[in-house]
Parts: C-alpha cells; structure tokens; sequence
C-alpha cells in the first residue's frame, strides 16, 4: 500500500481515522476497480473532461468532503452513509447510522462537514424518521470513529409529523455558528407554509448545536415556532452560501412549472401556496392562479417548464476560471446541469450542460481539488476537471 504526502498529513493530524479508512479501501482494492469511463463536454467554448469517480450510490442526494479530500456521499433510499475515496473511486459504508424510512422523498438525506471539523470533527445530516404512518424529518450530528458514528446528537425535529412521505426539503447550510434547514411543505398540507405554528415550508434557523438563537424573528411571537427564520416555500432542494455576498440562496421546486430561485431573508413571505409561476399537475390554477402578491417574495429566476431542480453550489475555484461565480444546480425532470451566470444576484445567462446523458442530476458540489462533483441518480459520482 502506497501512502503519498497527502495521506501523511492527513495520518499526522488524523491518526486511527485515516488509518482504519485507508484499510477499508486497501481491501477494496483486491476486487475490481471502478472503471474510469471519461468523456469531453464543451462550455462557452472551454472543454472539460468528466470522469466517473465511482458508481452504484442508488439516490446520491447529499455530499460532502473530509478535510483528507474523501467524500461522504448519502444513500437515500437506502439509508446509507458511504465515504468515496476519490483517488480510486472505492467505497466504504459508515456504520451505526440510524435507521430511516425510505420510502418517497424520505430516506437518508443531506449531509454537512462543519468547517472547522478538523477542530470539532462534528458532521450533520438529515434524514426521515417514523413510518408510513407518521414521519419527519431530523437533522442529527455526530462525530466519526473509524467508520462509525459517535456521540450523535438530536438537534431538530420537524413538525408535525405526518402519514405521507413527501417533501421533506432538508438541505443544510452551516454559517457563522448558525444551522439553516430547509423543510418541504409534505404536499398535502401546503397551507402550512403560510402558518408560523408549525416547520413545514419554511427556511428554519437555529444554533450549531440545536439552541434556538435569541435573535430568531418569531422567538417571542405567541404559538410561532421560534426556528422559523422565512416563510411560504414549497419544497426546498437547493440551499448554500453564494460566497462572494454571505446572502442565503435558495431553490425549491415547484408544482407543473415555476421552479424558484431565492435569496432567503428572515421574515419574508416567498408565497407557496398563494402565488406560484406554475399549475396544478392536473393543469388547474394553484388557488387563485396568481404569480404575484403584495407582501409576497419574487423568485429571481423560475423555471417554466420545471427543471426539477436538486442541490446548488456556487464555483469559486480558478481551476476553470470561466466559471468562478457562477451557480450549479442538477436537473432530475429535464436531466441536466444546470449552470446559471450571475450579476448583481441575477441571472443573466442559463447553460444547460450534460443533456445527452439521460441523468438525473441530484447533487452539486465543489471539491477542495477546484473540481466540481455530481451525484445522479442510478448510481455515478463524476467530477468535472479541465480536459
């Protein structure tokens, strides 16, 4: 077993950790490799080479990196959390995970590195619990020993629970000691969106270690969940940092069309189901069939017809210097990536990349190499590199 500079860093500040997982992978090895399929796209003229890093994740919804450059990459339906050596593509499946339901939008979720982890070695993750009969969503944190996960933590439940196992949202985003979750509006009860009683539809703010921040918005308003930070979405999908603003972004999915893009402040109303750019899936209006409202938020960028949108990362790398600043969001209904030029937070361009390939595209994100990383579903992890 060769370990290169990288690996030995990683020993001297990681010890057993990197030690048990390179173990893991050295046995992997002994069967067959991924195979390294690559292809050659083009974007405004600039060629890049995409290559599979690994195969055979079922629903791949969440990723994200170890500060070794591995990648903890969640199973939905499944249920699995499983760590992809990038170098060779091998995999090893984090044990101890708890169980989940996996059944609809539900099963294992998004999942989040803290970014100070290589202090607190803290990782969060989201993730549907109950039955068929009575689920939410949480969002847990815990620490790796080895491959299993230790000292894991409960810091939110979703309520209420409910008998159907849609529209969970669930995406996690971790700024300056606060956690923002995004949670679905479980399609049955989308008024629920409008109502501060309850989690559902909402964008929700609490502490890194599960308090409700005393600064919240609705902490002090009588039968307000105190988590609430804004209102009125769908189905959140996409949320990250755009990190060249710190402001909060945002896409959720809408119903036949009308897809959103926002920029998340607390207290504001994005209108789900009030105002929406789509239809009902049995082409009806949605309630009174407005797309906007006083009061109201307007997206600044929807999607007619819906892409179906999933996971959102802005690219700040230099390694494709054409594309730092831009945002990536995957397409699973219109089976893309999608790659949005801003200005000023707005859109002024849209590329649709990877059209040929029939994927449902489920997570974006960008690797500490500069490269950027798909997950679709049906199994592939790729990454996308200058040819």
């Amino acid at each position: 077993m060769t370990i290169n500079n990288r690996s030995f860093r990683f020993i001297q500040s990681s010890g057993l950790l990197f030690i048990f997982i390179t173990l893991i992978f050295s046995c992997a090895e002994k069967k067959a490799a991924v195979k390294r399929e690559s292809f050659t796209i083009e974007s405004d003229g600039v060629k890049l080479k995409v290559e599979v890093v690994t195969d055979s994740i079922v629903v791949p919804f969440g990723m994200d990196f170890l500060p070794d450059g591995s990648l903890l990459v969640t199973d939905r339906v499944v249920g699995n959390i499983v760590v992809v050596n990038t170098e060779n593509g091998q995999k090893a499946l984090v044990q101890d995970v708890p169980a989940v339901l996996g059944q609809g939008d539900c099963g294992m979720l998004d999942i989040l590195v803290h970014p100070d982890y290589e202090k607190n070695g803290w990782i969060y993750f989201s993730y549907t619990t109950g039955d068929t009969s009575s689920n939410t969503m949480v969002v847990d944190r815990a620490k790796l020993d080895g491959l299993k996960l230790v000292q894991r933590e409960r810091l939110f439940t979703a309520l209420p629970f409910y008998n159907r196992p849609l529209h969970h949202g669930s995406r996690l985003v971790l700024k300056d000691g606060y956690l923002f979750i995004g949670m679905g509006e479980k399609t049955d009860l989308k008024d629920s969106a409008q109502t501060l009683s309850n989690h559902l539809g909402k964008i929700l703010r609490i502490l890194e270690d599960g308090k409700i921040p005393t600064d919240n918005p609705y902490v002090n308003t009588p039968n307000a969940k105190p988590e609430v930070w804004s209102y009125g979405h769908r189905n959140p999908n996409g949320l990250t940092l755009n990190p060249f603003t710190g402001e909060l972004w945002e896409h959720e999915h809408g119903p036949k069309g009308g897809d959103e893009i926002n920029i998340i402040k607390p207290t504001l109303n994005y209108g789900w189901p009030v105002i929406s750019y789509g239809v009902n899936y049995d082409d009806t209006p949605v309630n009174e069939g407005l797309s906007e409202k006083e009061g109201m938020e307007q997206p600044v960028y929807y999607y007619k017809p819906s892409i179906a949108p999933s996971g959102m990362q802005f690219y700040t790398s230099d390694v494709i210097p054409s594309w730092k600043g831009n945002l990536f969001i995957g397409a699973m209904v219109l089976k893309h990536l999608n790659r949005l030029v801003i200005e000023g937070n707005k859109v002024v361009r849209e590329e649709r990349l990877l059209t040929d390939k029939n994927w449902r595209v489920r997570s974006v994100k960008q690797g500490p190499d500069g490269y950027l990383y798909l997950g679709v579903d049906g199994g592939k992890i790729l990454r996308i590199m200058p040819e």
